[in-house]
């Protein structure tokens, strides 16, 4: 396996038509890499990586990672980031959900081993259930309810990071392990369930903006290009434990809607409803670790991103 960072590397992107993976994806082949995108279209869309299929360098392969995966020729690295990851996907798709968590990382786990490639496991700040400490840290072991309904996708991402460990200390296979708190940014789904684009989406409509709970709860929000930088130094690194990539930018779900509203220039009334179960009260990162190990640190202010963000979502919906 070649690890210079500055030789082309041949990279499988799994869940690449997503949002995440549509923007590494980009990333990638503007640092010169071959890329081979993986999705089979569940919750990603191919319209997330049109503007890619002409390059020379780009792959499309539709397929379920929770099936056996065959790729032709030497693989470098492999950063697997497919899985439904808002609370809509995975509520409607809890199977799925666990099967690629389990099923899928496995697959892709045996692929790095048959390739010697390097492994990335996209996790979740979701390992960290509905956290009693904060901000959460990696060495905090979470505080996750296994049977409730977010449970399938917590559960998933921590059978997947116990998985990846196996496989390094097992089998030797050179893995990484990215826990990923609140991203925001072009090509989000309007219908993704996630605060960003429901807010948005009704801000620019004038629809009522939908709070759960009181809006004390908080959330950090990272602007997608300082996350796909992240996921990409941490690749090149030699961090094997889990490293958090996030904003630390804390901020209340109601001072939230508030700044949404204000920025969309909306006069959308704010409605409070019931608190999802189990739903974290409490999320901000603590990035020390990856400042030190990686040098990285979130360098578009949430102002810069959510104009960025909301300039999209205008031409989306329309309005």
């Amino acid at each position: 396996m070649r690890v210079c960072a500055g030789d082309m590397m041949k990279i499988l992107v799994t869940g690449g038509t997503g949002f995440i993976g549509s923007h590494l994806c980009g990333y990638l082949l503007d640092n010169g890499h071959e890329v081979i995108c993986m999705d089979n279209l569940l919750t990603g869309s191919k319209d997330n990586i049109s503007h890619l299929l002409s390059n020379k360098n780009f792959e499309f392969i539709n397929h379920d990672v929770t099936e056996f995966i065959t790729i032709d020729g030497p693989l470098d690295y492999i950063f697997h980031l497919a899985s439904p990851a808002s609370p809509v996907d995975y509520l409607e798709l809890p199977i799925q959900t666990l099967k690629v968590g389990s099923l899928g990382t496995h697959n892709a786990l045996g692929l790095a081993k048959a390739k010697n490639a390097r492994f990335l496991l996209a996790s979740t700040s979701e390992v960290y259930g509905d956290p009693q400490v904060h901000p959460q840290s990696e060495s905090y072991w979470g505080n996750v309810n296994c049977i409730g309904p977010r449970g399938v996708y917590d559960e998933a991402k921590r059978f997947a990071e116990a998985l990846t460990l196996a496989y390094h200390r097992t089998h030797g296979i050179d893995t990484r392990i990215a826990r990923i708190f609140n991203t925001f940014g072009e090509k989000m789904r309007m219908n993704d369930g996630r605060v960003v684009p429901n807010f948005m989406t009704q801000a620019l409509k004038g629809e009522p903006i939908t709070v759960y709970g009181d809006g004390s709860q908080t959330r950090s929000f990272c602007y997608i290009s300082d996350m796909v930088t992240g996921l990409y130094n941490l690749m090149l690194s030699s961090e094997i434990e889990p490293v958090n990539l996030g904003n630390p930018e804390e901020m209340s779900i109601i001072d939230f809607a508030n700044r949404i509203k204000k920025l969309a220039g909306s006069d959308s009334e704010i409605v409070f409803k019931d608190l999802p179960i189990d739903d974290p009260k409490t999320r901000q990162p603590d990035i020390t670790k990856a400042r030190r190990v990686l040098g990285w640190e979130p360098r578009v202010s949430l102002d810069e991103g959510l104009k960025k963000t909301m300039e999209w979502f205008r031409v989306m919906t329309g309005y």
